[in-house]
């Protein structure tokens, strides 16, 4: 066989680490999902539909770093595009390859199916543009170097790439790599270096320290990093809530997390009064905030960010992230290292204390009808130490982020982005990255009426997640925000029993239960720590109106903002 542009394609995915391909087969594409069933390094994950897809992909690169989808041109990438702006908000690289006419249709401007009749083959990739990193519409002469200027600018990034591939470039001779694509080309300035060190230095003696850690830390490959400096320092840290388990929540340096005004105010004091805070990959944006409830003096900050650090008003850089915090941890060492004062969080709770947790272990107690906080307060301590937790941006996200969770267990949500129905797909895309760690997913049944079909996928891949459906009768994180008992906020009745079979699953591949009371759910996490070899998919009954503290709180402040002239 001929080696081909879409062989090339497949080699250079593997390379990142990309195992598994994503997608919907179209006409435009078929040819080349022939190179991908015969590729050996790459799978091929057909989905419900191209949304699904692009969430799916989505949810490992997570995990991988890199993930890929394949549509076909028109119909299918815009159904996809959902997702992929998701990702380039929430700065995860996810390549898209789009099967294209061929250039001869294109370059004769046929009125072909899937396109707009008029002609022009460029309205999807002008589209596609605003939500990538790059793009390109491959041709047979530039295929290869596109090819890696796409990659190469998706990954360095952190953002989607679009490839166009017509039919007939698909299959056009190409040459192999001649080496491995580069994708490192951050570079810090040895003389930035030693000016930041010096400066570093002097700003941190003799003052109490702290560390506020965010999503961009993990995004940037520097978690290593980050850790090797509050192990060596001391330093007490907390996390955003988009940042979640990204340090060792377990450990007694842990301070909370700092979700502004929401935070609670051990959390607060440790951040807020640090006479310096580093900050390392922080966004500050409304959901992770607290609404820009945050109190920070940006003069008593270090803002580590990818390719430059900032202290105080200064600005130093070219200067890497990973750069940059190790030159920090040097020089805290050389400052003589102070803490800041800080109060580990109880355990189990990373945020305000809303009272006492329910009782779960009582008899009198156990049959009482199953509350939010009850919900959230028995989960955490049925997630092993290795648990991909995959959440909804509604009751899910701010039930758990509540939550101290396990060292090594991931917390994956979309509080930027917030397109619900996303963490189903993302949980098949975060199962098939990582098999070695269970995958954990919380969604409400108004999310999950999005994207239930992608349960199909999951079962016939035959994998093994533990599934928690809250079935509390519609949207309640727009409840908790306008029209409590509005119809807009209401949603169809599904038997969510029947909802597994319906999408093929069988006694083989799930087990299915229910709880809607304390003891029920109890019983059901603890069989399903014990069913290893199937997925389990667990109806939770909670009360339409009853919703996690933080969420009343969110809620209430967003709905002020949003009466505000």
């Amino acid at each position: 066989m001929t080696y081909n542009v879409g062989n090339y394609l497949l080699d250079r995915l593997a390379e990142l680490g990309v195992n598994h391909l994503f997608g919907v087969p179209g006409d435009f594409n078929l040819q080349f999902l022939d190179d991908v069933l015969a590729h050996p390094d790459i799978s091929w994950v057909g989905n419900a539909n191209e949304l699904n897809a692009g969430y799916a992909a989505d949810g490992y690169a997570r995990i991988r770093g890199v993930g890929a989808l394949l549509t076909t041109y028109g119909v299918g990438e815009l159904s996809a595009i959902n997702a992929t702006a998701g990702s380039y908000a929430e700065n995860v690289p996810v390549i898209h390859i789009v099967g294209a006419p061929s250039l001869a249709a294109q370059n004769a401007h046929l009125r072909m199916h899937h396109t707009l009749g008029d002609g022009d083959f460029q309205h999807f990739v002008r589209m596609a543009a605003e939500v990538s990193a790059a793009t390109a519409v491959l041709q047979p002469a530039t295929a290869a170097s596109d090819i890696d200027r796409v990659l190469r600018d998706a990954v360095l990034h952190h953002k989607p790439g679009y490839i166009m591939l017509p039919v007939d470039v698909a299959v056009a001779a190409a040459a192999k790599p001649a080496a491995p694509l580069n994708v490192n080309l951050r570079v810090s300035s040895p003389s930035v270096e030693h000016e930041f060190r010096v400066a570093a230095t002097e700003f941190l003696r003799g003052k109490k320290i702290a560390v506020l850690a965010d999503i961009m830390t993990e995004r940037l490959g520097a978690t290593e990093n980050l850790r090797d400096l509050v192990e060596s320092t001391g330093l007490p840290f907390a996390t955003m809530i988009w940042g979640k388990s990204i340090l060792d929540e377990t450990s007694p340096q842990f301070a909370g997390v700092y979700i502004g005004g929401l935070s609670a105010s051990t959390t607060r004091a440790t951040v807020e009064e640090a006479q310096a805070l580093i900050l390392a990959g922080v966004q500050f944006t409304d959901t992770t905030s607290g609404l820009y409830t945050h109190q920070i003096d940006a003069a008593r900050t270090i803002t580590v960010d990818a390719e430059q650090t900032q202290i105080g008003r200064k600005i130093f850089a070219p200067l890497a992230f990973t750069d940059a915090l190790r030159i920090l941890k040097e020089a805290a060492l050389d400052a003589g290292v102070r803490p800041a004062e800080h109060t580990v969080p109880a355990h189990g709770t990373t945020l305000p204390d809303y009272g006492e947790p329910e009782p779960t272990g009582a008899p009198a107690c156990g049959d009482r009808p199953l509350t939010q906080q009850a919900l959230w307060s028995i989960i955490p301590s049925h997630l092993d130490s290795r648990n991909n937790v995959v959440v909804e941006m509604g009751t899910s996200f701010f039930g758990m982020a509540q939550q101290s969770f396990p060292a090594q267990t991931r917390f994956i949500g979309m509080p930027l982005w917030g397109s619900i129905g996303y963490s189903l797909p993302a949980l098949l895309g975060a199962a098939l990255a990582d098999e070695q760690a269970r995958g954990v997913l919380f969604i409400g049944d108004g999310s999950a009426q999005l994207t239930v079909q992608e349960l199909g996928s999951i079962f016939r891949h035959r994998l093994t997640p533990v599934i928690f459906l809250i079935n509390n009768d519609g949207y309640t994180i727009e409840r908790s925000i306008h029209g409590p008992n509005a119809a807009y906020n209401d949603i169809a009745t599904y038997d969510w029993q029947k909802i597994p079979a319906a999408f093929g699953g069988t006694d083989q591949t799930v087990l299915v239960l229910r709880a809607a009371t304390v003891d029920e759910l109890a019983t059901a996490c603890a069989t399903a720590r014990e069913t290893r070899d199937k997925a389990v998919f667990i109806e939770v009954v909670t009360d339409r109106d009853d919703m996690p503290q933080l969420l009343r709180d969110f809620g209430a402040m967003a709905a002020a903002i949003n009466r505000k002239e």
